[in-house]
This record gives C-alpha cells, sequence and structure tokens, in this order.
C-alpha cells in the first residue's frame, strides 16, 4: 500500500505483518517510531482494525503524542477514539470503567510524588518512628519496589519479621496502602498493579478487553517491569491462543535495570508468544561508519542479546577522538576548548552539542569549564550543580558561619537536619531578633529567653554550640577539611546517609564533588580561605546567568540522553569506577553499563570524543584513575589518540598565571609544543630540602609517603601536595 512507500524493506516487512505475534529489534537511530505509526495506520487504512482495536502503547506522554501526531498525518480517521499512551493512562481509562468490581469508587483520585511523601509522612509520624531512619523517598522506591514484584504488605513483613528496620518498613507500607484505600485513593504503581488484579479476578472484563483489542503495539519493550509485563501477557495471549502482539525494542539499549525493567522479557519473546516472527532493523540513519563500528565492536562482548550489527550508507566520517587529562579540571577546560572550535570552525550549532557523563555529580567540573568559557549551556534531567539541594543547604551553613547576620541562610538551615523547630519556635526566634535589634542566629544564643518548650530551647542550645565550635575551627583548618567537619559536626551527614534511594545516593555523590571542588580550590589558589572560596562559587554562578536562548550546549546523564541525537557528543569520565560504575562489578551489572556505553556512542551523528582522567579529586582526596576497559573495546582503526596538552593543561597555565584568554586559543597549534616539564617523584625530595612553591614561596619537606609530600611553608603553614601536580622546584 502506499502508505507503507516510505519504508526500507526490513521496515516494510514488520510494519505490514499481518497476524501473530512478532519481535522488531530495532537498533539506535533504525526507525523503529517510523515502523511502530506507519504499522498503526497500516492497519486501519488496510481494514484490518477499527481505530478504536488497536491498543498502542509508549513509555511517555511525550512518546505518545509524537505517534498521534504521525498517525494522523497519515490516515484520515480522527485518532481522539484510538487507545494510545503509555501504561499508566492506558489503564486509569480501563479502571475508571470497572474498578469498582475491587472495591474502590470509579471517581478514585490519583497521588502524585509529593502526596506520596506527605502520605509516607503521616505513617511514620502515626507508627511513632524516627524519620532519620525512614526517609520519605527512600520508602518510597521500596514500595514502588515491593508493588512492582507484587508483594504485599503482610508477605513483606512476615519474611523480614526478624530485621527491626525491614519490619517497620513493611508496617509503613501496610498502613501507607490502609489509607491510601480509605481515602479511594491510588499511586502511579497502582495504576497498573489494580489493572492486574481487575483482569486476574474479573474473567469477563479480561475477555472484553481481549476481544476489543485486536492488535497491540508495544514500544520499547527491553524497559518493561514485572508489572507491565504482566499486563502484555494477559491482554495478548487469548482464551483462543491466538496473539496479534507486536513489540519493538532493542537488548542492546536495556538500561534501567536498577528502577525495575527486566532485559529477559525481550530475549524470552518467542517463550512467552509461540509461533513469534522476527525482524531485526540494523540500518542506521543517525550516525557514520565509524561511530556504527564502535558501537557494534563494544556491545557484542555482551551475552544477553539477540545479536545485530548495525549498518549505514553514509561514508566513514571522522575517526573518534579519545582524550587523556590530567584531572577532572583540565578535562572541563579541555571540552570547553573544543567545544569553542567545533562551534567556530564547523559551524556547529551549540544546541548540536551534547555532554553526556554517567553521574549528574560530574557536572560540577564540566559547568565551571564552559562557564569559563563563556559558552552557553542547559542541563536536562537535574538542575545545576550550585543549585541543588544539598549543595545549597552546605553553602547556607557556610555563609551562617562566616556572616552571623545572614537571616537568609538561618532560615534555610535551622531545621536541616530536623530540630523538631515547630513555626510557633521559628517565629519567637524571630520576633526576639526584631525586637532587640539581632540577627536570628544572634537571637538563639539567649535560647533561654525565647519563652520555647525546654525540647525546642535545647536543640536550639546545641545548634549555637555546634556552630560556636565551627567558628573556631574556620580559622585553624585547611579549607576542604573544615568542610567535612561542617557537613559531619551540623548532622547533614548522617542525615544523608539514612536515605539509601536513588535520590539519595546522587545526594551524597554531590556532597563528595563539593568537597572535590573545596579541595581543588585550596590546591590551586594561594587565597583559599572560607571567604575566598565562598566568592569565588558566587563569581562562577552570576557568570551563569545568561540571557536564555535555544542555542546552548546540552549537559545530562546517559540515562536522560536515550533518544536523543546530536551532531557533537562528548562522553567524560570515562575511567574504571566512573564508567562503568564502582558500584557495578558483577557481569550482568557490567553488562547494563556497556549498553549505557552504547547508548551514548549511538547518540552521535557526525563527531564523537571521549575523554578521561589520569587523576580524578572525590571524596576530598586525589586518586589515581585507569582509564575504562571500554575504551579498549573500540577497535583501533576508529580512533585518534589525543594528549591534552595542546587543549585543557593550556588553557588552565593561562588562568592560573592570570593571563587573560585569547579567543584563538586553537588558532596556531604551531605554538603550542612547550617543552613539557618530567613529573617529579618522592626519590628526587629528602627530609630538610628546601624548595619553591610558585605561589607559597620558600618551604621546608617535612614528610613524604605515597606521592605525597608535607611541606612546612614560611608564609602559608603546613601543606600536603600530590607530586605529580606540585608547582614545585628543589632550591
Amino acid at each position: 500500500m502506499d502508505i507503507l512507500n516510505s519504508l526500507n524493506d526490513k521496515q516494510r516487512e514488520a510494519a505490514s505483518h499481518d497476524q501473530g505475534p512478532i519481535l522488531v529489534i530495532a537498533g539506535a537511530g533504525t526507525g523503529k517510531t517510523k515502523v511502530l505509526t506507519h504499522r498503526t495506520a497500516y492497519l486501519i487504512e488496510s481494514g484490518k482494525a477499527k481505530p478504536w482495536e488497536v491498543l498502542a502503547i509508549t513509555f511517555t506522554n511525550k512518546a505518545a503524542n509524537e505517534m498521534k501526531d504521525r498517525i494522523s498525518n497519515l490516515i484520515d480517521y480522527p485518532i481522539d477514539r484510538m487507545w494510545i499512551g503509555t501504561f499508566h493512562s492506558i489503564c486509569v481509562r480501563i479502571l475508571r470503567r470497572f474498578i469498582d468490581r475491587i472495591g474502590y469508587d470509579k471517581n478514585f483520585i490519583i497521588y502524585d510524588d509529593d502526596d506520596q511523601k506527605t502520605l509516607i509522612k503521616d505513617c511514620i509520624k502515626e507508627l511513632d518512628l524516627d524519620p532519620k531512619y525512614y526517609s520519605q523517598s527512600s520508602i518510597k522506591e521500596f514500595i514502588s519496589n515491593e508493588k512492582n514484584r507484587r508483594n504485599s504488605p503482610d508477605k513483606y513483613i512476615n519474611e523480614n519479621y526478624s530485621n527491626y528496620i525491614n519490619r517497620n518498613k513493611g508496617e509503613i507500607y501496610a498502613l501507607y496502602e490502609k489509607k491510601l484505600k480509605a481515602s479511594n485513593a491510588l499511586d502511579f504503581d497502582d495504576l497498573i498493579i489494580k489493572t492486574l488484579e481487575l483482569f486476574e479476578k474479573n474473567e469477563d472484563v479480561l475477555n472484553f478487553y481481549q476481544d476489543k483489542f485486536k492488535y497491540i503495539l508495544v514500544d520499547e519493550y527491553q524497559d518493561t517491569n514485572n508489572a507491565q509485563y504482566k499486563l502484555i501477557i494477559l491482554l495478548g495471549r487469548k482464551k483462543d491462543g491466538s496473539s496479534n502482539v507486536f513489540v519493538v525494542g532493542d537488548e542492546d539499549q536495556s538500561i534501567y535495570g536498577w528502577r525495575g525493567a527486566d532485559i529477559t522479557n525481550i530475549l524470552n519473546f518467542e517463550n512467552d508468544f509461540k509461533g513469534a516472527k522476527i525482524v531485526k532493523l540494523e540500518r542506521n540513519y543517525r550516525s557514520t561508519a565509524v561511530i556504527l563500528n564502535a558501537a557494534n565492536q563494544v556491545i557484542k562482548n555482551n551475552c544477553q542479546r539477540k545479536g545485530k550489527k548495525l549498518y549505514t550508507e553514509q561514508n566513514e566520517g571522522n575517526l573518534i577522538r579519545i582524550i587523556e587529562t590530567a584531572d577532572e579540571r583540565d578535562e572541563a577546560f579541555t571540552i570547553a576548548a573544543l567545544i569553542r572550535r567545533e562551534h567556530r570552525e564547523n559551524k556547529i550549532d551549540y544546541s548540536q552539542i551534547a555532554l553526556l557523563y554517567r553521574t549528574n555529580a560530574q557536572s560540577r567540573a564540566l559547568e565551571e569549564g564552559l562557564i569559563g568559557e563563556g559558552i552557553p549551556y542547559k542541563i536536562v534531567g537535574g538542575v545545576k550543580f550550585y543549585d541543588r539541594k544539598e549543595i545549597k543547604d552546605i553553602m547556607a551553613y557556610l555563609r551562617l558561619i562566616l556572616n552571623q547576620k545572614d537571616d537568609v541562610s538561618f532560615d534555610r538551615i535551622i531545621n536541616v537536619p530536623r530540630r523538631k523547630l515547630g513555626d510557633k519556635a521559628r517565629e519567637a526566634i524571630s520576633n526576639y531578633a526584631l525586637e532587640n535589634g539581632l540577627s536570628k542566629f544572634e537571637a538563639c544564643f539567649d535560647f533561654d529567653k525565647l519563652g520555647l518548650q525546654p525540647s525546642a530551647a535545647k536543640s536550639i542550645e546545641s545548634f549555637v554550640s555546634v556552630m560556636e565550635m565551627l567558628m573556631i575551627k574556620k580559622d585553624v583548618m585547611p579549607l576542604s577539611q573544615f568542610i567535612i567537619n561542617v557537613i559531619e559536626d551540623t548532622g547533614l551527614k548522617d542525615m544523608l546517609l539514612q536515605d539509601p534511594s536513588v535520590e539519595g545516593r546522587s545526594r551524597l555523590e554531590n556532597v563528595d564533588e563539593f568537597l572535590s571542588a573545596a579541595k581543588d580550590f585550596e590546591e590551586r589558589y594561594e587565597e583559599n580561605s572560607l571567604e575566598d572560596f565562598l566568592v569565588h562559587i558566587s563569581l562562577l554562578s552570576d557568570l551563569d546567568k545568561t540571557a536564555a536562548s535555544n542555542d546552548v550546549v546540552t549537559l545530562m546523564t546517559v540515562h536522560s540522553a536515550k533518544g536523543l541525537e546530536f551532531d557533537t557528543v562528548f562522553i567524560t569520565g570515562l575511567e574504571d569506577g566512573m564508567f562503568p560504575s564502582i558500584h557495578n562489578d558483577e557481569e550482568d551489572n557490567i553488562e547494563e553499563e556497556r549498553r549505557l556505553f552504547y547508548v551514548a556512542i549511538t547518540r552521535a551523528k557526525r563527531m564523537l570524543y571521549m575523554t578521561h582522567a589520569r587523576d580524578r579529586i572525590r571524596y576530598g582526596s586525589h586518586e589515581m584513575r585507569m582509564k575504562s576497559r571500554f575504551l579498549d573495546e573500540i577497535p583501533q582503526e576508529c580512533i585518534e589518540e589525543s594528549d591534552s596538552l595542546a587543549f585543557g593543561n593550556k588553557k588552565l597555565q593561562q588562568l592560573e598565571h592570570r593571563v587573560a584568554r585569547k579567543t584563538g586559543f586553537f588558532a596556531d597549534p604551531a605554538q603550542e609544543k612547550d617543552e613539557v616539564k618530567p613529573k617529579l617523584k618522592e626519590s628526587d625530595f629528602k627530609l630538610g630540602d628546601k624548595v619553591w612553591h610558585k605561589l607559597w614561596g620558600k618551604g621546608t619537606v617535612v614528610q613524604l609517603k605515597d606521592d605525597i609530600i608535607v611541606i612546612a611553608f614560611e608564609s602559608k603553614g603546613i601543606r600536603n601536595l600530590n607530586l605529580e601536580y606540585a608547582p614545585i622546584e628543589k632550591l
């Protein structure tokens, strides 16, 4: 039919499939959405199904809307009666009609994330549990996981009765469910779980929908979790044995195992739907041959896959640039310089450039590099580093320690961590401060005059005591060690450690990265007091306040990049322990990390850069890094190795010598062949040697250990330096 004329042979074979189950393995950039929409249009235009007899399920509202728009351009029928939507929206339609069959009113409400957290907070309070040990976000994640496993509260409690913490989690889960039911409310997980319950308890309802939907289409099948998989099985396997289930997916892009996606759902499709046809879409319309060759060679190292090989009819394209940098700061300025070159010399719009990283915490150094070069950017799926809540909380403590009259910072942190100070207590502090011409923090010193309840007064007294001690430490401790003390002494560390959720782990990574920023600042600048550090951050933030523009570089995690494409892509932080993640040493997890790397590679259309650092500051100290094992899986013929000395290191040397930035940084590489000084090593020094530091002047070596040199400077006191990077000369 004419409607299929624009498809290639394999796409047409899939879209025109008539009866029976079919699995379409759609590699990255092979046109899976085009196949889905054209198949839907074909079924309707050919008369095989009425518009309302086709069920098309996607994972996001954006994908559902895109599918509707495309289908409406292909057929003459109105699409308003079609069943095209997410798993959740489809289930809502079913439940609105039949949920009374399982004991709910049809006017049920749906709780969003904030509603759920509020309800969980109420449950924790009602059970008289310490919220310090049961954070709302971690309990929400726990309940979601148990629901998708279809594990009831009673079953969980019985299985974990001997574990006090877990038993209490089960009790929260049970009370949460009781309160939901009492409010005639469902959470998002319930939308699918209750639909399954409805079908399992009411065969006539299941039969109704099995008969109604002659054809079922499912997008991104590799991302289905247990509950979603069971829904497709129930609707798709009819009582007469027939099945017209059409699923599209790519096992090589299954990257959501951490949130419940099960790759075996797509790997075992033929076992679940007997006689299923398999069609592989392997022609890629996005990337160059070099990029696809690299992606193919990397992913073939995985065992959990159907197997395919992407190809293109485009030319070979540019070689992949793999760049080793000295550290994360050098990496950031190297990338910023390369982006400048792509923008100026190759006329690539900023909006066609993406920086990908494994975790959100990595954005901090990259943001500073872009800000330093005046390159506009946006962060997708997150907020800018210094705008993140946990970072703003630490900054508020630091500002209040520096300036006790800062009421804004006081208001932010007086109950972070929770000190059980209610509105009345905070109002009493505010009124006392106003009446006596004091700041709110200064008012807290008179805690016994505030008219507070004994518990609140004791809490304020403890807070003041901690802050007084930190004010003393500020003047006697190195910056990074002082900030560690602030995080520990104020209780921020314990508060963050109590949240084992993905969100909680991300916050901890951000705090570790903030410590790395402080350590880096301490080592690079002579004036490195707390006040200097806060000014430095404020200037970064101020420089970042540029006019809104659509032409901006995109920063995001690889997970957020799935489904997107860019002319030029930078994959950053490619070191073992970073990418692949340090948490994922088991074989199954390494395979998912490799799939994530594969997804990152296949986002690039024309140009692909990969960067890794020899040294990275983590947890406030230097770590020597090994390049990612995945880099060794890329064929040599696809690679152009580069030394960053001509890029970021040169820029850093200019900045640290207070040399003005030059816009023609790449203008004449021939002028950038300065002699590289040999690295210092421990055997070059002995105790008592006199040295000269380019910023701190004369000093004496007092200790040598594991490539760390400890020097007593006449002007700056004792400092620990990494020999590999120490800007010192022996006198």
